[in-house]
């Protein structure tokens, strides 16, 4: 009988081991949280730079904490701020309808953690730049926060922006490129920054024709409020950028409809392409939030470019 026993005990611990090797062999194991986050909106902070900084956070239904999600950050423009963003853009309500977390960073200003906060994107805008602020230590740590409270999809991590929130955006994409997979510019001129890495990073632009704020085709703003003496480059400019570093092809294709002209560059490395969205006689708007351009929606075709476009380089790794 005490044979039998052992025999028994002994075919118990070998099936255990097996159990353990056959669950290491599928990879990483699911994320387990700290905390369970419930779906809603939360009012949220870090510290960053020895500064407070603040953001709201959006958690869709459908999020389980079990599953990896993407990730959208959208910064809102110079003298706005987060709450702004959530009504101007509806990307929560995309957020609900697609299953991404959405999250809205406020910048910095001098007055108050909600008024005139802008960017510090290198070359523009007020108290940010002025005051020479950490903006891309400030969302590095927040994609680093939110990774070690929820389960996001680091495959799947977007930024999007309007006006000085675009300028940021460009500038993160190029500091970043290692975490971001896609951004989305709208009505926001680029700087010139060193490229952290060769990681390509897929881009979709919107601009309208007629933007007094930031000009399409470039130069002195004809509206500018804040950082006076700035020179935008064109819009072209950043085209051309993002289809050299990504090798995309530089023959294009044109869809037009209506006012919406919209030109793809395709080919890139990791399947990563350019979009330009030209608004003809557009202003300085967000897409789809004013008369001109209610039937175009800039808040879908971002999701629709962003859920079309991970990093490549990431899931590769994960599967490797």
């Amino acid at each position: 009988m005490k044979i039998v026993a052992l025999k028994r005990i002994l075919a118990l611990v070998c099936t255990c081991v097996l159990v353990v090797i056959l669950l290491s062999s599928c990879g990483p194991s699911p994320f387990t949280p700290s905390s369970v986050v419930k779906p809603g909106d939360y009012n949220e902070s870090l510290i960053s730079g020895n500064r407070t900084r603040n953001y709201i956070l959006h958690v869709p239904p459908a999020y389980d904490g079990m599953h990896a999600t993407p990730l959208v950050l959208v910064l809102h423009g110079a003298g706005g701020n987060a709450a702004k963003m959530v009504t101007a853009t509806g990307m929560s309500e995309k957020a609900d309808e697609a299953g991404f977390i959405g999250v809205y960073p406020n910048g910095t200003g001098g007055i108050s953690d909600t008024a005139l906060l802008t960017w510090n994107c290198g070359f523009c805008c007020g108290y940010a730049l002025d005051n020479n602020v950490d903006d891309v230590g400030f969302i590095r740590s927040l994609i680093e926060k939110l990774e070690g409270e929820l389960s996001i999809d680091t495959a799947r991590i977007f930024i999007t922006g309007m006006s000085n929130g675009a300028m940021m955006t460009y500038r993160l994409a190029c500091e970043l490129t290692d975490i971001v997979a896609a951004i989305a510019p709208v009505s926001g001129s680029m700087g010139e920054w060193e490229i952290a890495s060769s990681s390509p990073v897929s881009v979709i632009i919107f601009h309208g024709t007629a933007d007094p704020v930031v000009l399409y085709n470039g130069g002195a703003p004809e509206v500018s409020p804040l950082t006076p003496g700035r020179v935008d480059k064109p819009v072209s400019y950043a085209v051309n950028f993002w289809v050299v570093h990504n090798g995309c092809s530089t023959a294009y294709t044109r869809v037009t409809n209506g006012i919406l002209v919209k030109d793809t560059y395709s080919g890139g490395r990791d399947g990563t392409e350019v979009i330009l969205n030209t608004i003809t006689g557009g202003g300085h708007v967000w897409p789809g939030d004013d008369i001109l351009t209610r039937n175009i929606s800039a808040t879908d075709l971002i999701w629709q470019f962003f859920a079309a476009h991970p990093k490549q380089a990431v899931i590769n790794a994960i599967s490797a």
